[in-house]
């Protein structure tokens, strides 16, 4: 079957190294970047729905992919959870573009294990983003890369303050702390579960870290694709 995974993609300028769901070599199978214009990550990366305006947008974005031929949508923001179901109901084709969206199969996989979130933002998420993806704050745990300056400065400024060049040694390296001290405080921590979909790159090194299981937008794009093949 032909096809592709359609990725709405927030405005944005810092590069987007391989295993960003922003980069199309991410993917072993065929994908199709559609940047959704004056979605900043200030604009999105919040406790609550983008302005009317941006959702229009994304709405539009996801329509076009649609007719474009894609097979299933997602994004490259885990709070575009917030439009989670306007966008499933704009179109025909399966729609996730959060990670969160993973959560209802984690949470019934590791049993009564507590699954630990690892977000560009600890005070979005718990602001708004959790309820919209219908998890209960208080059944997990949640660590934000927002102090890591090299992750903050780059990703969650403007668009006109974002680097060149990310230090992507920093941002593993403040990841990983984050996910070892997750596993220190809660020894029985079943899996690692990404909001952000700038956070598959160091999944690797966070597994190797921390010997747990680590779930992204990079999954739910191979949920997708695997689905709608014949």
């Amino acid at each position: 079957m032909s096809g592709f995974i359609g990725i709405l993609m927030l405005d944005t300028a810092f590069p987007r190294v391989v295993g960003d769901a922003g980069n199309a070599d991410s993917y072993p199978f065929p994908v199709r970047l559609h940047v959704v214009a004056g979605a900043g990550s200030p604009d999105i990366v919040r406790g609550r729905a983008p302005d009317p305006a941006l959702i229009a947008a994304f709405v539009a974005a996801a329509r076009t992919l649609e007719a474009e031929g894609a097979l299933g949508i997602i994004s490259t923001c885990g709070f575009l959870v917030h439009i989670q179901d306007a966008l499933a109901a704009a179109v025909e084709i399966p729609v996730m573009v959060s990670a969160l969206s993973l959560y209802p199969a984690l949470r019934l996989s590791f049993g009564t294990k507590p699954i630990g979130i690892l977000t560009a933002s600890r005070d979005s998420l718990l602001g708004g983003a959790l309820q919209s993806a219908g998890i209960d704050p208080g059944a997990v745990h949640v660590a934000g890369m927002q102090d890591c300056a090299a992750f903050a400065g780059a990703i969650l400024s403007h668009k006109s303050d974002q680097p060149d060049v990310l230090d992507n040694r920093a941002i593993a390296r403040h990841c990983t702390d984050l996910a070892r001290g997750m596993v220190a405080q809660h020894p029985g921590l079943g899996c690692f579960l990404l909001e952000c979909g700038n956070l598959p790159p160091y999944a690797a090194a966070i597994r190797r870290a921390t010997g747990r299981p680590v779930y992204g937008i990079l999954d739910a794009a191979a949920l997708l694709w695997r689905g709608a093949q014949g």
